[in-house]
């Protein structure tokens, strides 16, 4: 008797035709807005045909969902007509946000991608001599510039010495070459390097995943150079470090510097391999991110490999890179694994229009850098700006010092001052306010503190300052 009630309320749903029929506006005029419409229509169906068999609906409720079924296909109608992943304005003042992103390209960037993946292009041909290419090359010989200088070292001397590999992200890359130089053997790692990075992954199971065994050496707060010297074996295969980029340890503390592990590992002829991970290829002390070793600083020091993230500090976008001498760089290409980890055009095409800015000294276009470096005058005049622009009773606006950081598992403990637009509505909770930012076009994420929406400008660019104007006038809150 049940399933005989529930097909006799299946048979009152509309056909999709009768659906679209239905429409309050009339059926859309384009062959591509029909179809987007009749997979509302789907949609909106769908979802009453799980209603009904949850229980949810008897004859005289699924009479009134069915009334208004027009109603509902046209509000749903624009929700599938826009792309699942848009453009928001970032007025958290995480730089580096990952949940949205992470590091906004540069224009040279973003114009090397567009120029790149609307036809076909040289990936992996030699267009001086006609024959395949490895992929690469693409980013390598930039990437030397930019080293040479920085590093002040002749570039033909670090062609001989180096290549450039790029994986999916700096996991991914640590993964690969972890499994390509070291499983069946042993990685020495401080104890106070037994990081967990975001989404849960931590060294001690990329190790064991990437089938190397863990060798710890020293302790939580104090490790030594000889604490390495003893644990080598003939089982070891590398040194690791890891730089400690989303925590800080203070106090009674000891760590080698990367020269002394990098003599150590001469003498006993072990590669040195350093997770830099947040790929910074700008000194970052005059922006007030102090403590955060750069990816040259790896290399002078004499580091074999070293992997870092291309999204993080360098500004690019979301790529693993892996750095180092030739012959290892050989043994990790060689790997089967290098395949599955390897990225497309549109992420070489990105990486190498922001080391283009890098080696033409225009770093300062790119927007990770240009956020880092705003100063907080600069914020206030903008903020002043903004707040004048509001003409809304039902606000109540002011403006008072904070503090941005840089996000994205990076410089824990530094703070950028700002000025934050404080936004309080005279009827709404911050909450409710927050959710009408973020359901706004563009949506704009902010945040809250004290009962207040705060919108941080130094994550929004300069011509989006309009755009929110726009949005806190119009928004219903």
């Amino acid at each position: 008797m049940a399933d005989d009630n529930l097909h006799a309320l299946y048979r009152e749903l509309p056909s999709v035709d009768q659906l679209l029929g239905s429409l309050p506006a009339g059926l859309p005029a384009t062959d591509a807005a029909h179809a987007n419409a009749t997979f509302a229509a789907r949609y909106v169906l769908d979802k009453l045909r799980l209603e009904i068999a949850a229980g949810q609906h008897d004859a005289d409720s699924l009479a009134r969902a069915t009334g208004k079924l027009g109603e509902t296909l046209a509000a749903a109608i624009p929700d599938f007509s826009r792309y699942s992943l848009r453009p928001v304005v970032n007025a958290t003042g995480v730089i580096l946000h990952t949940n949205l992103g992470r590091a906004p390209l540069s224009r040279r960037a973003l114009d090397h991608i567009l120029e790149t993946a609307g036809g076909y292009c040289n990936l992996e041909f030699d267009l001086g001599t006609g024959k395949r290419s490895r992929r690469e090359q693409i980013a390598e010989e930039r990437f030397l510039m930019v080293v040479a200088r920085q590093t002040k070292i002749p570039f033909r001397v670090l062609r001989d010495t180096y290549g450039l590999s790029v994986a999916n992200n700096c996991a991914g890359a640590m993964f690969l070459v972890l499994n390509a130089l070291a499983a069946g053997g042993e990685v020495l790692v401080s104890r106070g390097e037994l990081i967990e990075i975001g989404g849960g992954f931590r060294i001690p199971e990329i190790l064991e995943r990437a089938g190397a065994v863990l060798r710890e050496v020293g302790s939580t707060n104090k490790t030594r150079p000889e604490d390495y010297e003893n644990a080598v074996t003939d089982r070891t295969r590398l040194i690791l470090r890891v730089h400690r980029s989303n925590f800080r340890i203070s106090g009674f503390t000891a760590r080698p510097d990367l020269a002394q592990l990098v003599l150590l590992g001469r003498r006993r002829n072990l590669p040195v391999v350093e997770d830099q991970g947040t790929g910074a290829l700008a000194p970052l002390a005059s922006y007030g991110v102090s403590g955060e070793p750069t990816f040259f600083d790896s290399v002078a020091a004499g580091v074999d490999v070293i992997t870092a993230s291309g999204d993080k500090l360098l500004g690019g976008p979301q790529a693993g890179l892996v750095f180092g001498r030739r012959d290892l760089m050989k043994q990790i290409g060689g790997s089967p694994l290098a395949r599955a980890f390897r990225v497309d055009k549109l992420t070489y095409a990105g990486l190498e229009g922001t080391l283009a800015d890098y080696a033409a000294g225009t770093e300062a276009a790119i927007p990770a850098i240009s956020m880092l470096s705003l100063r907080p005058e600069a914020i206030l005049r903008r903020a002043e700006a903004l707040a004048a622009t509001i003409n809304r009773v039902d606000f109540k606006v002011s403006i008072r010092p904070g503090y941005s950081v840089v996000g994205g598992g990076t410089s824990p403990g530094t703070r950028l001052p700002t000025h934050l637009v404080r936004l309080a509505h005279r009827t709404q909770t911050a909450a409710t306010l927050l959710t009408a930012l973020r359901e706004s076009s563009p949506a704009v994420i902010a945040r809250i503190a004290k009962d207040r929406v705060l919108l941080d400008l130094r994550t929004v660019a300069p011509e989006h300052d309009s755009v929110v104007a726009r949005i806190l006038n119009t928004i219903a809150a």
